[in-house]
């Protein structure tokens, strides 16, 4: 247990060594940035287009702060004017007319009227629209344009609740010079513009000086992407984020609650978490099955049990905040006596065996574990599968091969899904299609609110699902921020009205001059002419060409293995990026779109043609070329690995030198014992440690994040220490005991005894003349961790919330975007291949003796 501390000293002093630098700073942590605030996220959009896709994540960056629509909620879930200043319907339900706002504009100029609305509205209808709301907005017939300020929608059947359905992100404002870059580069007419996003790690947005309406408290907002729970926590704890609107580990909340500098606050959210059940499928078909499953939950000890007491149970698909709502909680009471007396008249005295899928996220995990032992207790013998997202998708969402998944449904109203037949629980009862008509057609407001009710009802007395709870939404900030959403009827985070309480505006920090980020690019090809020039110069150019050409016809060969695999993992990437609710003809426009129609074959030469140009095609989930993304994140893990290894060298060499000078002594015997600690203690747990002392105890370092080569060389370095440190640990353990090995069996060498016989001490000998001949294995073990480092790291690199090579192959795995995870081997296995060249002259350099077996 002694290199812990080690670690530790050695931290200290790097520290004290640097502190002249800017470290110093102990207890400023959780001091707010005037006009900065940074929200903590726990999931990364996507793209930043909410009218293209079903992902939540878009909405809560880019609703209400970059686009607008014509109304907005509020979080009470209200409607309220945004773009349009007054609506009215016609008497007969068929029309509505939309006063629209003067002077407003986009942030590129252009301006906001009547065409754009026209333009807007009609794209999210039209023939390949993408947009996963597509069907809310099929009753839009015609759109007429009366003036410049003025739109009149003219429906196909009465549509009671337009104002509510135009106020989602599925249907903001885009003007037609812009659309089709807005998922890269929004263009809205929301108070804020996109600034910079670093993939994996952040995006900043910064306030629009010629905003049209009321200028927004903050003059940046920068959103931390930070899936991880103990990532959080730390995030939190050391106050490297403002406020997490949405915290993710409800097990962490009563150890914020006694923190004197944080709000805590619970809220309402929209997901409602169901049991799927799949209506299609043997014993499930019988509604008197579904009904036993039902009475045998206990819903307030699954809450406690799974969720932390923080989620409010639901009898229905229908979030208790929302317009006509009623009560159905008590329809099936917790009664495993009822559910096998319903089960023995179903014609299964004994029971049934089912079958639980689960994705992965733990609100599914957890409630999954307690709903085993209770629906055993009703004779209901239930299998757990974990599945990752994408093979959820494929496998339950679009194939249907389940009997029961745990599943949250994050959109508003979304009753709607039990009227699509081909919908993955498998609905089909024509009473209900007709109370949806009536719903959809409903010609006032009472009326609309009546037929809600006896939806509820139709859709609770089948059993369709077993309906858990509504997730609470806990929101985590500092105690002087105001303004956040609480309750949140949409997934978003509406920062627009946020500000540090007490503070003026004229304090607020004005914006520091960019800095360019480093040439990594030029960098990389100046280092790599002058490798080939130098191994030329100093082995021949025809064997550096032979060596070359072998490993170029290797990573060909990596090509197509790499290409073949992943062409059988399941999923469908078109599918995960459109969401729950998205249409069959929008998932299939979207398919087309990313070109991924075509023959195997076609694909992969398309893919091949793009790697030999340098482009690596273009990334289905971000929507951006993958060799950016590539780059973007070889710029975090290649100087992490590097500091990694030269720090594993830094540690190793002297313990390895001096266990083999003092071999057979205690202090041999306490090294190696330090060195075998190393290697038993993994390093995720070390960076914990290091995260709490140095970071939440000490404050000396943010506990993750990268704030990117922009914001300076000394920032950059400085997040990536103490992840360096965690990785190189047990590297260097590693290190240490090859290079002692080594060491001893060099020290028998004859030429060794020569030398102490022309009276070299033990220490000169070996450092004269012994290391250098032992450094062949510690080179090797070198060359197989290198690669590691690059992107084996992935654990550190959540831990720590890092934008590097290996959580972006991960999460290109569960987003089923294959293009990236095949970039990303394909450069992995190109970074072994050069490894192993530069080892290759390594082992040249350090032992003549090779250099003659070579010629």
């Amino acid at each position: 247990m002694r290199l812990l501390p080690v670690l530790m000293a050695l931290m200290l002093g790097l520290c004290a060594a640097l502190s002249g630098m800017g470290l110093s700073g102990m207890g400023v942590a959780m001091a707010q940035v005037p006009g900065r605030l940074v929200l903590g996220l726990p999931l990364e959009p996507p793209n930043l287009d909410p009218t293209s896709g079903a992902a939540a994540a878009v909405d809560e960056v880019v609703y209400a702060n970059v686009f607008e629509g014509l109304t907005r909620l509020t979080q009470a879930g209200a409607v309220v004017p945004a773009l349009a200043e007054s609506w009215e319907a016609a008497p007969d339900g068929l029309s509505w007319t939309f006063h629209l706002r003067r002077g407003a504009a986009f942030s590129d100029g252009t301006a906001f009227d009547a065409e754009v609305v026209r333009f807007a509205l009609a794209r999210i209808t039209a023939d390949g629209s993408t947009n996963a709301q597509k069907a809310l907005f099929q009753p839009i017939s015609r759109i007429e344009v009366v003036d410049p300020a003025t739109v009149r929608l003219h429906l196909s059947r009465p549509v009671a609740n337009l104002p509510y359905l135009l106020a989602w992100g599925d249907a903001v404002m885009v003007a037609p010079s812009s659309a089709a870059t807005n998922a890269v580069t929004p263009i809205g007419t929301g108070p804020y513009v996109l600034q910079s996003w670093q993939r994996g790690s952040q995006l900043t947005l910064v306030r629009r000086d010629d905003y049209w309406g009321t200028a927004p408290g903050m003059d940046t907002v920068v959103f931390r992407f930070i899936s991880d729970p103990t990532a959080a926590f730390a995030a939190v704890s050391a106050g490297d984020v403002d406020a997490f609107p949405n915290y993710p580990a409800p097990e962490n909340v009563a150890q914020f609650r006694n923190d004197p500098r944080l709000r805590v606050v619970v809220g309402a959210s929209e997901g409602k978490v169901i049991l799927g059940i799949n209506n299609r499928k043997g014993p499930l078909k019988d509604v008197r099955v579904r009904r036993a499953i039902a009475h045998a939950i206990d819903r307030q000890s699954l809450i406690q049990g799974a969720m932390f007491g923080f989620a409010q149970p639901i009898g229905s698909h229908f979030s208790r905040q929302a317009d006509g709502y009623i009560d159905l909680t008590d329809t099936y009471p917790h009664d495993p006596a009822r559910a096998r007396q319903l089960l023995a008249e179903a014609g299964y005295p004994d029971g049934i065996a089912v079958t639980l899928r689960l994705p992965p996220r733990p609100y599914a995990r957890r409630s999954g574990e307690v709903l085993v032992s209770q629906l055993a207790e009703a004779g209901i013998r239930v299998r757990i599968e974990n599945l990752e997202w994408a093979q959820w998708l494929d496998q339950v969402f679009k194939r249907h091969q389940f009997d029961l998944t745990i599943v949250e449904h994050v959109e508003p109203m979304d009753y709607d899904i039990y009227g699509r037949k081909d919908y993955y629980f498998g609905y089909d009862s024509p009473a209900f299609d007709a109370l949806l008509a009536q719903v959809q057609s409903a010609p006032d407001e009472a009326t609309r609110i009546r037929l809600l009710g006896d939806l509820q009802r139709r859709i609770t007395t089948d059993a369709v699902n077993a309906f858990l709870f509504q997730s609470s939404r806990i929101g985590i900030w500092k105690a002087d921020l105001k303004g956040l959403w609480i309750n949140a009827p949409i997934a978003a985070n509406d920062v627009t009205a946020v500000s540090w309480e007490g503070m003026a505006r004229g304090e607020r920090q004005a914006a520091g001059m960019a800095k360019a980020d480093l040439p990594w690019g030029w960098i990389s090809l100046v280092a790599a002419v002058a490798l080939v020039a130098l191994v030329s110069a100093r082995f021949g150019p025809a064997w550096v060409m032979g060596k070359l050409g072998g490993h170029a016809l290797t990573l060909l060969a990596a090509t197509l293995v790499i290409f073949l695999l992943l062409q059988v993992v399941p999923g469908d990437p078109a599918a995960y990026m459109m969401g729950l609710n998205a249409s069959p003809e929008a998932v299939a426009a979207l398919r087309q779109q990313m070109g991924l129609e075509g023959s195997a074959p076609e694909r992969y030469l398309a893919w091949l043609g793009d790697l030999l140009s340098g482009h690596f095609g273009t990334s289905y989930t971000y929507q951006v070329p993958v060799g950016g993304l590539i780059a973007e994140r070889l710029a975090v893990s290649a100087p992490l690995a590097l500091m990694a290894t030269v720090l594993s060298l830094v540690l190793a060499v002297p313990i390895g030198v001096l266990a083999a000078s003092r071999r057979g002594t205690a202090v041999d015997t306490g090294l190696i014992g330090l060195t075998q600690v190393g290697v038993a203690l993994p390093n995720f747990w070390i960076a914990m440690l290091l995260i709490l002392m140095f970071s939440v105890g000490l404050g000396w370092f943010a506990a993750g994040g990268f704030p990117g080569w922009g914001a300076g060389l000394w920032p950059a370095f400085k997040a990536l220490i103490l992840p360096a440190i965690a990785l190189a640990a047990p590297q260097a353990a590693i290190l240490a005991r090859v290079l002692r090995t080594a060491l001893l069996d060099t020290l028998n060498e004859d030429y060794i005894r020569t030398a102490r016989a022309k009276g070299l001490s033990v220490n000169q000998a070996l450092w004269r003349h012994a290391l250098r001949n032992a450094w062949v294995p510690v080179l090797t073990i070198l060359g197989l961790q290198f690669p590691f480092l690059l992107a084996g790291g992935i654990i550190i690199e959540n831990v720590f919330s890092l934008p590097g090579l290996g959580r972006l192959v991960f999460q290109a795995i569960t987003q089923r975007d294959l293009i990236v995870v095949q970039s990303v081997v394909v450069v992995l296995v190109f970074a072994v291949v050069l490894v192993s060249f530069l080892i290759d002259q390594a082992y040249l350099w350090v032992d003549p003796r090779l250099r003659g077996r070579r010629s």
